[in-house]
């Protein structure tokens, strides 16, 4: 049996660990990025099993509040030290951890990264150089969150993060990086906001030529609730977003409020009618009833 890319080149190189960084807030998203589920498990899930041939160990890098999170405790972690700096401390706690190694940085929300784009980028590594980095497919910067981070990096990173920096595109901008371009032009392409989840999830669902069912729990009130003739029920569907489910459930219910006269909420907090849904969430619609 061959040895993966990642163990032929610790014989004449430090070793390659694997870091998936997963401690954003999701902010634009409004839906954790790391449980987002496009082929069936959550994203983060899929990072990781992405990493596996490439690595000799792999890590999840987390916020301290999120060491208990069901998607992110299943897998070893690396916590973050400093607040406020964003994936760069990520990569900061990772190299304090184990600073004799190159680390293999990833960000959790790229769902168009397949095997392929991550085997070029470990068998044009040069580890004589600080960093091996794909130029943007959009404007040729380094992109710093599908990267190979060399152990001489660690004093820099420390030294740029303590003069006030936190922009890891910046820091390889004027590091000695080796720079490729894409194999896949999308590979990196990231996905910050309902919209783009739900063309994302088009896209690859497209390929796929399905859509994985979720099993959501869907309650409901007011003239809602007299029309389903429930208050609660749980439904298996194909829907991405709390529109797409209305709509379905409108096929089974009477329902004769158009989505705009309604409020949503995805797991107790009000959202955005195309924020994303996965299994397992709770999603409530609130008719804008008085005493409902």
């Amino acid at each position: 049996m061959s040895a993966s890319p990642a163990l032929k080149a610790s014989q004449d190189s430090p070793a390659l660990y694997g870091l998936v960084l997963a401690g954003g807030h999701s902010t634009r998203m409004h839906h954790d990025k790391a449980a987002l589920q496009y082929r069936g498990g959550s994203q983060l899930e899929h990072a990781m099993e992405l990493l596996r041939p490439y690595v000799a160990r792999s890590f999840v890098s987390v916020r301290r509040d999120q060491v208990d999170d069901p998607v992110r405790s299943r897998f070893a972690q690396i916590v973050d030290t400093r607040e406020g700096l964003g994936p760069i401390a990520g990569i900061l706690a990772a190299q304090t951890e184990h600073p004799e190694v190159a680390w293999l940085v990833l960000a959790c929300d790229l769902p168009f990264l397949e095997a392929a784009t991550l085997e070029h980028l470990v068998r044009s590594r040069r580890p004589e150089r600080q960093a091996t980095a794909y130029r943007s497919s959009y404007n040729g910067q380094p992109e710093p969150l599908c990267a190979i981070y060399e152990p001489s990096t660690r004093a820099a990173i420390a030294s740029y993060v303590t003069s006030g920096r936190d922009c890891p595109r910046k820091f390889l901008r004027q590091a000695d990086t080796e720079l490729l371009d894409q194999p896949d032009p999308r590979a990196l392409d990231n996905v910050n906001t309902p919209e783009e989840y739900g063309s994302a999830l088009t896209s690859l669902q497209s390929v796929a030529g399905e859509r994985p069912a979720r099993r959501i729990e869907v309650q409901y009130y007011a003239l809602l609730r007299e029309q389903a003739g429930r208050s609660a029920e749980s439904v298996t569907t194909t829907a991405r977003t709390p529109r797409e489910l209305y709509e379905e459930l409108r096929e089974r219910h009477p329902f004769s409020l158009a989505p705009e006269m309604l409020r949503v909420a995805v797991n107790a907090e009000f959202g955005d009618w195309s924020q994303p849904i996965g299994e397992g969430d709770a999603v409530v619609f609130i008719p804008p009833v008085a005493g409902g």
